[in-house]
């Protein structure tokens, strides 16, 4: 079962059994539907830029040691992955932002939320 399977959007317990309402429960007023927009904003997500990524044997690794260099797949200057949890949202390049690291974002893709979720 997922974990989103018993709840609707505004978070309100499914009835899993789907039980025929008794008439006293049809005269119980109905919640008002919530707005879980404010809600979603605070929950925290972890953003990420890919630089890249390299596919190396047990072997090769166990000999890396300081100052080796590895190749990765991504050419230089060229856009890197904006991942929230995992999951891409776009593309940047590394600009620095005051002592920090930052990015420029250059194309982002529509969110999809439920694709950011585990």
């Amino acid at each position: 079962m997922e974990m989103n399977d018993d709840f609707d959007l505004d978070g309100v317990l499914k009835d899993i059994d789907a039980a025929p309402a008794s008439p006293a429960a049809e005269t119980v007023p109905a919640r008002p539907a919530r707005d879980m927009s404010q809600f979603l904003r605070k929950i925290p997500v972890t953003l990420t830029l890919e630089v890249g990524s390299a596919d190396i044997s047990l072997a090769d690794l166990v000999n890396i040691d300081q100052g080796s260099v590895l190749e990765l797949d991504k050419l230089a200057g060229e856009p890197l992955d904006i991942k929230v949890n995992g999951s891409v949202i776009g593309r940047a390049e590394v600009v620095v932002a005051g002592e920090n690291y930052g990015l420029r974002v250059v194309e982002l893709d529509d969110l999809d939320l439920d694709a950011l979720t585990p």
